[in-house]
């Protein structure tokens, strides 16, 4: 690379591009325009905090369990994959009210909540052979809940050899299974 403000050595063994505008640097890129469907659903507006029609846990029991990525329904929660996973397997699980904390859900809620999770566990640990779990609600906007208006809890799997979930150099994660293959297996193997 000759010209310009850089010197002729200073990008060597840096892969170039023909033709490319812009200083190269060592960065591989894996596009994800997908992933602006998260960006931009709710995160703003009332479905942020508040309640409204928009609400994904609120919309997600009146539709197919298909459709849904529901595992399972219970009396007064159910259970989903996570359409944003950290790992393959990242299920939520969420009341049917619209609740945005914790402490507001009824005994009977947090009682379904805690056996659903205790049986997700014990579900996707036979499925996908996990060696452990990251299990936590964000309570609150400020707290990362993207939802934050309707409480739903994290059951996420981890393996020993996976990296981090929150991936922060690269801003690349890998998932290796489908979500309706995912649902389809959870769905088969979640007790009667």
């Amino acid at each position: 690379m000759t010209g310009g403000p850089y010197s002729g050595d200073e990008f060597d063994g840096v892969p170039r591009q023909e033709g490319a505008v812009g200083v190269p640097d060592a960065y591989q890129r894996l596009w994800v325009p997908y992933r602006m469907a998260y960006i931009r659903s709710n995160h703003t507006g009332p479905s942020a905090g508040g309640h409204d029609q928009e609400c994904p846990f609120c919309v997600a029991p009146t539709l197919s369990d298909e459709d849904a990525l529901i595992v399972h329904r219970g009396e007064h929660a159910y259970v989903l994959l996570n359409l944003f996973p950290y790992n393959s397997g990242h299920l939520l699980i969420c009341p049917y009210r619209h609740v945005p904390l914790y402490d507001e859900a009824t005994p009977d809620e947090v009682g379904e909540i805690a056996a659903l999770t205790q049986t997700a566990m014990r579900v996707v640990r036979e499925d996908s052979r996990c060696d452990g779990f990251n299990i936590g609600f964000n309570q609150g906007a400020i707290a990362g809940a993207g939802v934050a208006g309707h409480l739903h809890e994290h059951v996420v799997p981890r393996w020993a050899a996976d990296a981090n979930f929150f991936p922060i150099i690269a801003g690349t994660k890998a998932i290796p299974v489908l979500l309706g293959d995912t649902r389809a297996a959870l769905a088969a193997a979640w007790p009667a």
